[in-house]
């Protein structure tokens, strides 16, 4: 058994022993999380070297983590940000690194020139200026390197050949980028002058310099899609629009602007997508939810025109065209394609006169509108104008060359010339080329009762009669038929012997005998003739 006081004096030879452990204990601990965070650091650059950006960045993530304190881990993350093309994620990490370390001049010329590419001039002067004055050899630095030239001679004069200034490098940055700021402030105000003397072109020479240096300036683009507006260089001007909207947050007034441009364009499907895109951003947005609803009603009037058309209700498509040009009767664009849309459905729907003359006002407008050319070369061929029907074809196909429609109609336009110089059924019956059947068999009868050779006494009228009379039966015949109508209608006589290949198709080669005693009215019709042939 140990004594008491033996025993008190073995605690007592434990206690530094037991402090000591605790303290390395800790000291592990606080190495640990150092360590931890050079482990972060060491691994995100291995793999920033690898290209493994994504994977490097969460290293970086987790050493900012570990030690918020720690400039190199805000600095190595703004390096991946940058190669992953994330300025905006990368200034305030680069501003956060000059925070805790204002003498690190690599993360000064970074930031100013981040600043420089987002068009903040001042601010990026400000940061260069830093770097210039940072970089520049102390006095201390001077006298010591002039002292090793008066001990090591050669040697001497050699480190301050080297030496002279260690960051000479960003010092030469630092002056160039102060030069190339200064001169973009001067041409920034050469810009705005041009602007406001309404010289656009010359605006926008300026605005192209600037923009190749201020590349993630909005402000400049949106300036330059103004003067490419007012030049009517609408494309160009949308294309700045919409990088303007993505380099600035919640930029409502650049989708409202592009909203607009497409508008009077006439392309209402865009201009409501994009003033969509400035409600989404504020829904309370009086502008953008102003033309919403003006474009949203135009679009739906026009949509249900199209779908009015392809139902093949063409005077109800017509009305709801004629409204839409009430809508909005100040952009030219939407009452063109209105009476092209008009002038097609009054060609389908067999309205010759009132097409051909809407299709006109179209061509007075828009000379070589292919729509409104073909609308008006069928509704030509409704008239029987077959030579100016072939000329607008002629124009079209000049325009569009492989448009099948253009070949197939010019085509048979010339068919239909051609046919009018022979023989016209239509002509023959006094009938539109649009006539029913049943009105074709009614003008049959009232001809044949007309020129039925039995009311001719004189021997030459009789046969001019019989002539004539064939000529109506043949009408008849070819136009109550449907098959050799439609042959009729595209440019070929289904009863012509030339046309007849292989023995097939139809022959109407009949003489007066054959038509004795034929009963143009039928039994049971209204006439009851008794016709005696000698």
């Amino acid at each position: 058994m140990v004594a008491p006081r033996a025993c008190l004096r073995k605690v007592n030879s434990y206690i530094p022993f037991l402090l000591v452990l605790i303290d390395l204990q800790c000291e592990g601990i606080e190495g640990g999380i150092n360590a931890e965070v050079e482990k972060h650091l060491e691994m995100g650059k291995k793999l920033l070297a690898a290209g493994q950006l994504a994977d490097a960045l969460s290293h970086f993530h987790a050493a900012v983590d570990g030690d918020p304190d720690n400039y190199v881990a805000y600095y190595r993350r703004a390096t991946v940000y940058l190669a992953m093309g994330k300025s905006k994620s990368a200034l305030p990490d680069l501003s956060k690194v000059i925070e805790l370390k204002p003498d690190f001049t690599s993360a000064r010329l970074q930031r100013g020139n981040l600043l420089l590419k987002q068009g903040k001039l001042d601010e990026a002067e400000h940061d260069f200026k830093k770097v210039d004055e940072m970089t520049k050899p102390s006095n201390d630095h001077n006298i010591h390197l002039f002292s090793n030239v008066f001990w090591q001679g050669e040697k001497g004069r050699k480190d301050l050949h080297l030496k002279s200034n260690p960051n000479e490098k960003e010092e030469n940055e630092a002056k160039s980028q102060l030069t190339k700021a200064d001169e973009l402030q001067r041409i920034i105000m050469q810009a705005r002058t041009a602007y406001e003397n309404q010289d656009y072109m010359a605006a926008i020479e300026f605005l192209d310099t600037l923009i190749e240096t201020c590349i993630w300036d909005s402000e400049l683009r949106e300036l330059r899609a103004e003067c490419y507006t007012q030049i009517d260089e609408s494309g160009k001007a949308i294309s700045d629009l919409k990088a303007a909207s993505k380099l600035k947050h919640d930029n409502t007034e650049a989708f409202y602007k592009v909203s607009i441009i497409y508008y009077q364009l006439g392309d209402h499907e865009m201009s409501l997508s994009e003033i969509r895109e400035c409600l989404k951003l504020d829904p309370d947005h009086k502008l953008c939810f102003a033309h919403y609803k003006q474009v949203k009603k135009l679009n739906k009037q026009l949509a249900t025109a199209e779908e009015l058309i392809k139902q093949e209700k063409y005077p109800d498509a017509v009305s709801k065209y004629e409204t839409a040009m009430k809508t909005e009767p100040n952009v030219l664009q939407y009452s063109l394609y209105a009476k092209e849309r008009i002038c097609h459905c009054l060609s389908k729907n067999q309205q010759g006169k009132e097409a051909i003359k809407t299709c006109t006002e179209v061509l007075q407008l828009d000379t070589n509108n292919i729509n409104a050319l073909k609308d008006r070369a069928e509704a030509y061929i409704l008239e029987e104008q077959y030579e100016e029907a072939i000329k607008d074809y002629e124009v079209a196909r000049d325009h569009s060359d492989h448009d099948q429609e253009i070949k197939e109609g010019l085509e048979r336009a010339q068919k239909l010339l051609k046919q009018s110089q022979k023989k016209d059924y239509y002509k023959i019956l006094g009938v539109k080329r649009s006539a029913k059947k049943r009105e074709i068999i009614k003008a049959y009868r009232k001809l044949a009762m007309q020129w039925h050779p039995d009311n001719f006494q004189e021997e030459t009228e009789k046969k001019q009669a019989e002539k004539k009379f064939i000529d109506i039966a043949a009408a008849k015949e070819v136009l109550t038929d449907p098959e050799m109508r439609k042959k009729f209608d595209s440019g070929e006589d289904p009863l012509d012997p030339e046309n007849q290949q292989g023995g097939g198709g139809h022959s109407f080669h009949r003489s007066w005998n054959q038509w004795q005693g034929f009963n143009p009215f039928g039994s049971g019709g209204p006439f009851n003739f008794k016709f005696h042939f000698n």
